[in-house]
């Protein structure tokens, strides 16, 4: 059985370097660089709020007819977890538009650098009245 290193820190280090360029993209809709950050394959996916996307084409059609208005959100908790060198999650909790609301990324390094192969993201219900 391989065992593998668990936040070995420039691992660390890179995958928090993505993942925020990654963010800033987002909220700024650099689709350009969103585009860059996810896999091309048919193998990924992201899951939103309102859509499920299957394959790369499908996520970066998305990006492009998404509108840019209203994309700002700050982040909490975000907790970044690396196994080995070539594979790491990325989990953050949001607040967009006075709603809450968390993300899930896999990412994996490509000869091209760090990619993401699977997101999540979903809104939490508001509080019950």
């Amino acid at each position: 059985m391989q065992s593998y290193a668990i936040n070995i820190p420039e691992v660390v280090a890179e995958v928090e370097a993505a993942f925020a360029r990654y963010e800033a993209a987002l909220v700024s809709n650099d689709v350009a660089v969103l585009d860059e950050l996810f896999w091309r394959s048919e193998q990924t996916l992201r899951y939103g709020a309102t859509e499920n996307l299957y394959g790369y084409d499908q996520i970066a059609g998305f990006r492009t007819a998404r509108s840019p208005v209203g994309l700002e959100r700050s982040l909490g908790k975000t907790v970044i977890t690396t196994y080995g060198r070539n594979f790491a999650t990325a989990n953050c909790e949001f607040m967009r538009g006075g709603k809450s609301g968390r993300q899930s990324q896999t990412w994996m390094r490509t000869p091209h650098g760090w990619r993401v192969v699977t997101a999540h993201v979903s809104l939490l219900p508001g509080p019950s009245t």
